[in-house]
């Protein structure tokens, strides 16, 4: 039957209905996750697929990074299983390498929806857990180099077989993991969104039918990717390119080489990464997966914000990404920091495109998920604790408005943890938490701050590691825009001494009456300095966002203003 037979009207309420279970499945998650990395800061995500395993519907608070992810699970699932799989099965997932994941501390769900004996579709979800055991703590730490190391790699596998758990899996999982009781918690909340989905979805079903509802799967990504290719038309045709760098990956490779040409032609666009750097020893390296979210991120946030999320975008979109590269890396390649990767990514889309996109393009964000883990006994329990935060920076300023400060930006939506929630979780004290001044990039429109989280243990020592990028290779701006400030780590002693530490600062010992200093990155200015009304220059430098010194020297139109 053909999709066009489908009533608009109908195709809507459908769709909505659709992108309603999501939410609510999202929802579910958050609410009764054990970590504070899921309740507090939403590091998870949920979509449904049909029964070919095309993602049809991602809920819309869910990260854009974990969106191939979830479709790559269901390409591993559909080759392994097949015909296999029953109702009442779940099927659970991580690893990079065989199972379509991106990185390991994201585990993925998916379970079939069955009308009678009739493969409907499934339910998918995501978490980020806190730790997935391997060699640190977190399973988010710098200078890992093979996936082995990472943490505990688990291929498609049943965790339940016909509405029955497998036991031996579940118990395979927890004793390799860190921290079990808050694993089982948030492994449970996702079984919980996925049983949730199986029973809303069927009843879609009862009031649509089967049939109907797999027209209107076909229908949702036919016209998504219709709609993608009417937007690719509209840019003109030509080839774009632009390079950037990662700062390093930890271990021995600095200045990471991330090359890009953008062939638009017609309705077809093509994101070639040849001449992209080998892929290397530290755990930034990319999957395929993973390059594919950011690419389809990127051209949804420049041409259609609008647009669906799911298959459609996929197919609407080519990518060359040479298999070996720091773009499309193979086994046994460390990934677990593959989101700051993504973000440069990301970034290279923009610059690329900056020419014949000026009005949807931003200066280069924060460029990374400066991420922090403090991890010891906890001298109220006597337990182990992690505490695992990745936290926001600048925005990139836009043609029209300033950057946002002190946010998570493109593909990690997440939020930054709440000063009463680590304080009441963890034995730890945040003595600061700000935005940086100065760390905007001028412009016509400035760039986002970047922020300060300054964190002490309380009654005990602990170890700390942190991973930055964007703490060498500052963000850029566009069109005359200064770049955004650096990041950095620091360790302030008992007695006020400031240590400097590396961009990935492994296992660093943090003794009690020690602090932690967080500084993330700011983000590029848009236009040049000199077209930015000296009005919004005061209002910066009153709100403290820009220093009197700092106004002075980027903003020639500032220096004859009368002392504020």
């Amino acid at each position: 039957m053909s999709d066009f037979k489908i009533d608009p009207i109908t195709l809507e309420i459908t769709w909505n209905g659709l992108k309603s279970i999501a939410d609510e499945c999202f929802i579910t998650i958050m609410r009764s996750a054990f970590s504070s990395n899921v309740k507090e800061r939403h590091d998870h995500s949920t979509a449904i697929a049909d029964a070919k395993g095309r993602l049809i519907v991602q809920a819309e608070m869910s990260l854009p990074v974990h969106l191939a992810s979830m479709g790559g699970m269901m390409k591993e699932i559909m080759a392994l299983y097949g015909d296999d799989i029953a109702p009442g099965d779940l099927f659970i997932a991580n690893d990079p390498h065989v199972a379509g994941g991106t990185h390991l501390p994201d585990i993925n769900m998916a379970a079939p929806v069955y009308d009678g004996n009739h493969l409907i579709g499934f339910v998918a979800n995501i978490i980020h857990h806190a730790d997935v055991g391997g060699a640190a703590v977190g399973s988010m730490s710098g200078g890992l180099d093979e996936i082995y190391k990472e943490g505990l790699r688990i291929p498609v596998v049943r965790l339940y077989r016909r509405g029955e758990r497998v036991d031996d899996v579940m118990r395979l999982l927890l004793l390799n993991m860190r921290l079990p009781d808050e694993r089982r918690g948030d492994l449970n909340a996702q079984i919980s969104a996925c049983r949730l989905g199986e029973r809303r979805l069927l009843d879609l079903v009862t009031d649509i039918g089967s049939e109907k509802l797999r027209q209107i799967f076909d229908a949702i990504v036919s016209r998504t990717q219709l709609r993608m290719r009417r937007a690719i038309a509209a840019l003109p045709d030509g080839s774009y390119s632009f390079t950037d760098f990662m700062d390093d990956d930890g271990i021995a490779t600095k200045d990471i080489k991330i090359v890009l040409t953008v062939e638009k032609f017609g309705e077809r666009i093509k994101f070639d990464f040849t001449g992209t750097d080998p892929q290397v020893k530290g755990n930034f390296n990319l999957t395929y997966n993973a390059t594919q979210s950011a690419i389809c991120y990127s051209l949804k946030a420049l041409l259609d914000s609008e647009v669906p999320t799911n298959q459609g975008i996929f197919d609407a979109i080519d990518i060359v990404a040479p298999e070996g590269s720091f773009v499309n890396c193979v086994a046994p390649a460390a990934v677990a920091m593959r989101a700051n990767s993504c973000q440069r990514v990301v970034d290279c889309v923009l610059g690329a495109l900056a020419p014949v996109v000026p009005e949807k393009v931003i200066g280069a964000a924060n460029g990374a998920n400066t991420s922090a883990v403090f991890t010891g006994t906890d001298p109220r329990t006597g337990k182990m604790y992690v505490y695992l935060e990745t936290l926001g920076g600048g925005m990139g300023a836009r043609a029209t408005r300033d950057g946002k400060d002190g946010v998570q930006v493109h593909i990690t939506n997440t939020s930054n943890l709440p000063v009463e929630a680590i304080e009441l979780e963890y034995p730890l004290r945040v003595e600061e938490y700000s935005l940086l001044a100065d760390t905007g990039g001028a412009g016509r429109q400035r760039g986002g701050m970047g922020i300060r989280r300054i964190i002490k243990p309380v009654g005990h020592d602990c170890e700390f590691n942190g991973v930055g990028e964007r703490f060498r290779h500052q963000p850029w701006g566009v069109f005359g825009g200064s770049s955004g400030a650096a990041g950095a780590f620091f360790i302030v002693g008992p007695d006020g001494a400031r240590e400097k530490l590396d961009s990935k600062a492994s296992k660093i010992q943090l003794n009690a009456g020690s602090s932690a200093v967080i500084e993330t990155p700011g983000a590029g200015g848009y236009g040049a300095p000199a077209e930015r009304l000296v009005a919004s220059i005061i209002a910066d430098v009153k709100a403290g966002k820009v220093s009197e010194q700092a106004a002075t020297r980027d903003y020639v139109q500032f220096i004859d203003e009368p002392p504020l």
